[in-house]
């Protein structure tokens, strides 16, 4: 898991006192701000604490009836929660998707018809070509 994630669950168990699983409030602007990172980077790590199982989501951000916005409600999974709840440990059953590799399509350089390159020699011949040429050309400056 990426340095952020980590970070942001560490944020999480600090506010976390024993009794409070379910009801740790943590909004994406102050986790951003607690970790030094864009609010972009704190959601990124909220999603995938949340898809790898570390933390559940038990009350959404939300406006309260003042109009004053109230900070979403995290639940740890390796705790119980306050209401009673045994721990789900969800973390312990996710499995990074296996993906395949992608090949990188690569273009074949052209050829001619008589099997040389681009240049009209083969790639041997045309490093003796340039080495003959620099010792002919230094040798005609010398003379």
């Amino acid at each position: 898991m990426k340095p952020t994630p980590r970070a942001l669950y560490i944020e999480l168990r600090r506010r976390f006192n024993g009794a409070n699983n379910g009801d740790i409030f943590l909004s994406v602007r102050d986790a951003a701000r607690a970790l030094n990172v864009s609010k972009d980077t704190a959601h990124t790590a909220f999603r995938d604490l949340v898809e790898r199982g570390f933390i559940r989501l038990t009350e959404g951000g939300h406006l309260g009836p003042s109009g004053i916005g109230k900070a979403a409600k995290w639940a740890l999974e390796e705790e119980p929660t306050r209401d009673g709840k045994p721990a789900t440990k969800s973390f312990m059953r996710w499995q990074e998707e296996k993906q395949n590799p992608v090949r990188k399509s690569r273009t074949p350089r052209p050829e001619n018809s008589d099997g040389t390159g681009v240049n009209g020699a083969s790639g041997a011949s045309t490093v003796r070509d340039f080495r003959t040429l620099s010792a002919n050309s230094a040798a005609s400056l010398s003379g």
